[in-house]
């Protein structure tokens, strides 16, 4: 089952991350499958520190921030407003990615998309292997950690590839609407890949949820 956000997850985060008038906590968002249930792709190990250590920690630091924002608004305070938004764009980065990373992903995935979502990425890309090639390579290719991307460029009504520094949110720094996001940070992989990047993005095809892609595309294309 999707996620609450399919076509903005970013824009569903916006109003705490701006106004900040009536905010309600974020909180950890439960993984729609077992913590062992990727494996032997992604093991539960990594899953588990995964979900239940880091995407909290940015959860908790994001509600700290936000505190501590809406008192900077309170009492007009626009230096510490400033001084805030790196806190606030890496840990609301880190909550918006990890929300749609986990239901990027399925034990049941991996293959191929089908339907319209697989005719556009034909259309853009030229196959879905080129496809592959190339989100693979954008997400080897990050320097330190980082995401590589599919999104949707509404403007053109295209598919694109990016890649993402740190927890960069996709839509809020490019504008592209994410579709499809690969963690690349170490702690995503290392205990089970050691160093290798490479071995890691070869196994999470394995494991990619189309569907949910799938239904991100099809909500962002009406």
């Amino acid at each position: 089952m999707l996620s609450r956000a399919v076509c903005g997850t970013s824009r569903q985060l916006a109003p705490a991350l701006g106004y900040l008038g009536s905010r309600q906590k974020h909180s950890l968002p439960d993984l729609p499958y077992d913590y062992g249930a990727l494996e032997p792709h992604i093991n539960a190990q990594i899953m588990q520190l995964h979900h239940s250590k880091h995407h909290a920690a940015y959860v908790n630091n994001l509600n700290v921030t936000e505190e501590k924002y809406q008192e900077a608004l309170a009492k007009g305070d626009v230096t510490a407003q400033i001084a805030l938004q790196p806190a606030l764009k890496f840990n609301g980065g880190g909550h918006i990615n990890h929300s749609i990373f986990w239901t990027n992903l399925s034990p049941n995935g991996g293959g191929e998309p089908k339907g319209e979502m697989l005719e556009a990425i034909k259309r853009d890309f030229g196959s879905f292997d080129k496809f592959k090639e190339k989100l693979t390579a954008a997400s080897v290719g990050v320097q330190g950690s980082g995401w590589g991307w599919l999104g949707f460029n509404k403007e053109r009504g295209h598919l694109q590839i990016a890649a993402c520094p740190n927890q960069d949110p996709l839509q809020g720094t490019t504008g592209l609407i994410p579709l499809l996001g690969i963690d690349v940070w170490e702690h995503a992989y290392y205990l089970q890949y050691k160093n290798v990047r490479p071995d890691y993005l070869k196994a999470i095809w394995n494991v990619i949820n189309w569907e949910n892609v799938t239904e991100r595309y099809m909500a962002c294309k009406k």
